[in-house]
């Protein structure tokens, strides 16, 4: 008999939608400093930049927070 394949539970999705984020932050945030200094941009679009990394990496900080948390009240 052929298994059906599960959904990943949300905590799972989560953890990775996470993990994307902090990924494609880092690579945007990197090649926006590189093309900001070839452009010849003021700092205060390199601060912009700065300030949307954080923001980014601070909501997935967050998100990752919140799986660690389910997963040991579910553990319990």
């Amino acid at each position: 008999m052929a298994q059906t394949p599960q959904k990943p539970p949300a905590q799972a999705a989560k953890a990775r939608i996470a993990a994307i984020v902090m990924a494609a932050t880092m690579v945007l945030w990197m090649g926006a400093q590189v093309l900001g200094g070839r452009l010849g941009l003021p700092t205060r679009y390199a601060f912009l930049f700065d300030l949307a990394a954080i923001a980014a990496l601070v909501w997935a900080l967050i998100v990752t927070y919140q799986v660690w948390q389910a997963r040991r009240a579910e553990r319990d």
